[in-house]
């Protein structure tokens, strides 16, 4: 009955079934019922998880969705059972949509099916999933991996240690990051992976793991970071030892600390990359843009732009958005862990800084429609597809050329 009703089909009168009794409910009624979207969270111990989360909440808040659909938030954690549990729960409830950051690529394939079964529509955010009747909007095919792992390559002249800071373990973006990592680094016999720790994308984390690390191999000579980077320079300082040159994602304190003179004096150097809390809100969108029925999206797999700010192109903010080129925000207006990347003119002009901090519309900003087209994320096998083939040009460098020949 719910696909009847997406494909505007019902008649004057609409079945609905509570308790397993078919009873019978007024047109009007039916068509005043906001549609039931389920915001489903895997992992959520870090800034990123929150402030993507808090995207969405915001959206959902925000004219005309604040009059359109109902909102609920779970959070299950990292054990994939209890993800597929939750889905199960939501399909049951009746869910209309599922917005979803999943924490397996594949272990959760087969309840997605049954849910699109039943009509759920379902919506992965920067992470992604197998199953093709999901969609996927994410930046992981965009290179973070390759383009990071060269720019470190190059700074150190095509030698020295490094450690690998990674996300999740099973995670489809910490996997996909990591291979086009290994890609460009194996090319490299100078370059020795001397440490490899899962930080879970989170600072604290990042920070014990490299303390670690540094405690058996305090000669590393770069770090290789995914999310949580900022706790990797913590970890240095804690140690008294000597910055290194690094590769991170998009945290506040590591773009303001590429830019500090004091720490570029002790040696830090590298670029500021990765993963845009605002996947979470152009999928939200786009999921409601179907769901409402103002488009058709015939891609499954949907990429968002890379970001990439070398150190001397980080440029702080006076306000609260990007404007004029700017890029990160002084410390009085965000914690060090804050991740910069959640606006987007083009595709998010509704959200403010208080969207990603507290979850909050902002005052007065309505839903702006997105732009027509998308761009379709390339196949990545055991990523976003299953049965395909990745392109013969899979980790081809998209933001960095080799300074020094592998």
């Amino acid at each position: 009955m719910k696909l009847l009703k997406r494909l505007g089909l019902a008649a004057s009168l609409t079945l609905a079934t509570t308790a397993g009794v078919a009873t019978v409910v007024d047109h009007a009624e039916a068509q005043d019922k906001k549609l039931k979207v389920y915001l489903s969270l895997s992992y959520s111990g870090n800034s990123w998880q929150s402030e993507a989360a808090n995207i969405v909440k915001a959206l959902a808040q925000t004219p005309p969705y604040d009059k359109t659909v109902e909102l609920k938030e779970v959070i299950s954690g990292t054990d994939p059972q209890a993800q597929i549990s939750a889905y199960e729960s939501m399909i049951q409830d009746g869910a209309d949509g599922i917005i979803s950051f999943p924490i397996s690529s594949t272990a959760l394939n087969r309840t997605i099916h049954r849910g699109c079964q039943k009509g759920v529509l379902f919506f992965m955010y920067d992470a992604t999933v197998t199953e093709p009747c999901a969609y996927n909007v994410s930046y992981i095919t965009a290179g973070f991996g390759e383009n990071t792992a060269q720019a470190l390559v190059n700074i150190l002249g095509g030698k020295g240690n490094i450690f690998l800071s990674r996300g999740v373990p099973g995670n489809s973006v910490d996997k996909r990051h990591t291979d086009g990592a290994m890609h460009i680094f194996s090319q490299y016999p100078g370059i020795k992976v001397v440490a490899e720790y899962y930080s879970y994308w989170d600072d604290r984390t990042t920070q014990q793991e490299t303390a670690k690390a540094l405690a058996a191999h305090p000669d590393v000579d770069g770090i290789w970071a995914q999310a949580g980077e900022y706790g990797a320079i913590q970890a240095q300082l804690d140690k008294g030892n000597k910055l290194v040159p690094m590769t991170g994602e998009n945290s506040d304190g590591f773009r303001l600390g590429l830019a500090d003179p004091k720490m570029q004096g002790m040696g830090l150097k590298g670029v500021s990359a990765g993963s845009p809390p605002a996947t979470s809100g152009y999928a939200f969108k786009l999921m409601m843009e179907i769901l409402t029925k103002k488009r058709e999206l015939k891609p499954m797999n949907i990429e968002y732009p890379l970001p990439w700010v070398p150190a001397d192109q980080v440029k702080p903010c006076k306000g609260d958005t990007f404007a004029d080129g700017c890029n990160v925000f002084p410390t009085d207006k965000v914690p060090s862990s804050f991740v910069t990347e959640v606006f987007n003119p083009e595709l998010l002009p509704e959200l403010s800084l208080q969207s990603a901090l507290e979850g909050k519309p902002t005052p007065g900003a309505t839903i702006q429609p997105l732009p027509a087209d998308v761009k379709q994320a390339p196949d990545a096998p055991g990523i976003n597809c299953s049965s395909c083939k990745a392109p013969a040009d899979e980790y081809k460098l998209s933001k960095i050329e080799p300074t020094v020949k592998p």
